[in-house]
């Protein structure tokens, strides 16, 4: 439709009191209609800016809006808005920054164009730190908006959309699983946007209860197996939003994969003009969440699905779309390797046995970006067999996760009770003996931020076996691997006749030792505890 057509069409639009389609005690969203006067608003925290109008559906998807903010330091960011179903249209917007704000709206339709607004900030909450960018004074660290630093420790749980998606009203398996990662130290969540079902054989002892594939749901109109890609379902993504918005509120990063190509979806043929408008619609949607990265699709170009050509033009086009330059990546090591321009953290998939120096070899390979480890093969075990990979183990699985961590990555970790289709959102319930050993990574989330290890120097044995980081100064931190019972380290020899304190940390308990006095000798060389498993040493050199 002309633009002269819209605007006569739409030349009555008034601006109403209406409620969202969800209740607002799910969202912590701040949403107002749009106002003459100031719109109370904090820094950080998403505010919805609606407007209401009479219009068709079919007819909503060739209305633009967007609008321009400033802010009171001059900062400028540019939003555009989104079709939010019956008659609505929003303008999602985060404030970075406390004060003083006015927006001008910019839109196709004459009764919408031109509109102007204010926003009065206030200072961010106590728990409000903004998005999660590159660390200004590290390319290969994260840290939040407010300088605080971030170390991700991952958990994959792709069908997250699913769990709740078929409950108009609330979201309590959600919350209910959520809360269970935010407890053990989990602080960012790989998920999928929408996936259909997996392609390989389900455990015959599986459970209808925990089997969220073939779900009653799809973001397009129509079902997976009857698409209608001419049109959103602006339904399936209010109820995204719960997801995202909890994330958000429990301080966990949502790594969106916008597409992935082995679930089964009935996706539209790549880049057509559905495609596009997906696409689009999910950066508009997401990108004023704070807590949101961007993953352009699971395993990238493993299927055959398109080239890089494609992958590199989505990229353009969300960096062109997102006006909050949230984190960009590919969960294909193929295709950060080529084009580490691209992306602003690298997400690789590797499985091999000797994983530290594999990692180390990435970190070599492009130097300067942060390294995810989104997949290193272990998939621990669970009631049910989903996906076995390499490793299923807890303790191996927790190995290879600080193997990882001491390669100077970041660790992602796989339970196959909640990976893909499957989810058991009561953790709790389980039998002890088939709960997932998350409490490993909370001790994990308390040793990283104790010692601060994404500061560290990694890559320097300083030692006979195992591998370390350090400060190079006075701290060095030892993986020692279950094989060894003694371990060499190697100090420098201005040191020796000195002291050093040696304290032991048990990853799988979470206790640390009394520290021990030992002194500095040509050839130091300390006992293993007992144990079955790794041990981490943490060395301090007594200033003289």
């Amino acid at each position: 439709m002309k633009r002269n057509a819209l605007n006569t069409v739409y030349a009555a639009i008034t601006f109403l009191l209406v409620s969202l389609a969800m209740p607002h005690s799910v969202l912590a969203i701040n949403r107002v209609d749009y106002q003459e006067g100031a719109v109370a608003g904090r820094q950080w925290e998403v505010l919805d800016i609606a407007f209401a109008t009479a219009t068709a559906p079919q007819q909503a998807n060739e209305i633009e809006i967007a609008a321009d903010f400033t802010g009171p330091d001059g900062t400028e960011i540019a939003v555009d808005g989104f079709d939010d179903g019956d008659g609505r249209f929003v303008i999602r917007f985060t404030p970075t920054k406390p004060g003083s704000w006015t927006f001008n709206v910019r839109s196709s339709v004459a009764a919408l164009d031109g509109k102007q607004g204010s926003l009065s900030v206030q200072p961010a909450g106590q728990d409000r730190k903004g998005g999660v960018v590159i660390a200004k004074d590290s390319p290969t660290r994260f840290e939040y908006e407010n300088g605080e630093r971030y170390y991700p420790i991952a958990f994959e749980c792709d069908w997250l959309f699913a769990l709740d998606a078929e409950n108009p009203d609330d979201i309590p398996q959600t919350r209910r699983f959520v809360d269970t990662l935010a407890e053990n130290g989990f602080n960012q969540v790989v998920m999928n946007v929408f996936a259909y079902d997996v392609n390989w054989p389900k455990d015959d002892r599986l459970v209808k209860e925990f089997d969220y594939g073939s779900p009653d749901v799809y973001p397009f109109g129509g079902h997976n197996e009857n698409p209608d890609h001419s049109r959103l379902n602006i339904e399936y993504f209010q109820r995204l939003d719960r997801v995202i918005d909890y994330l958000d509120q429990k301080g966990i990063v949502a790594h969106l994969m916008i597409y992935v190509w082995n679930k089964n979806v009935n996706w539209p043929e790549a880049d057509s003009q559905a495609d596009n408008r997906y696409f689009d619609y999910v950066v508009r949607r997401y990108q004023a969440f704070p807590n949101m990265v961007w993953d352009i699709s699971k395993e990238a170009l493993g299927y055959g699905h398109n080239d890089v050509n494609y992958i590199s033009h989505r990229i353009d086009r969300l960096r062109k779309a997102d006006a909050y330059r949230r984190l960009v990546t590919v969960h294909d090591y193929a295709y950060c390797r080529r084009f580490p321009e691209k992306v602003d953290f690298v997400s690789v998939q590797l499985w091999l046995s000797e994983l530290y120096s594999v990692m180390r070899d990435v970190v070599k390979n492009i130097p300067g970006k942060p390294i995810l480890n989104i997949e290193h093969g272990g998939y621990e075990r669970g009631p049910y067999v989903v996906f076995t990979g390499n490793y299923t183990s807890p303790e191996v699985c927790l190995e290879r996760a600080y193997q990882c961590v001491f390669a100077g990555t970041f660790p992602t970790h796989y339970w196959q009770g909640a990976a893909w289709n499957v989810i058991i959102p009561d953790i709790k319930t389980l039998p002890a003996d088939e709960q997932p050993r998350l409490d490993y990574y909370r001790h994990m989330r308390s040793f990283v931020d104790r010692y601060r290890v994404d500061e560290l120097v990694a890559g320097d044995r300083k030692a006979n076996a195992g591998f370390c980081l350090h400060d190079n100064a006075d701290t060095l931190i030892y993986y020692i691997p279950k094989e060894c019972d003694f371990i060499g380290v190697r100090l420098p020899s201005e040191r020796r006749g000195e002291t050093m304190t040696a304290t032991w940390f048990d990853p799988y308990t979470g206790e640390y030792s009394k520290p021990e006095n030992h002194k500095i000798t040509q050839w130091p060389s300390l006992k293993v505890p007992a144990g079955d498993g790794l041990r981490i040493l943490v060395l301090n050199l007594d200033t003289p």
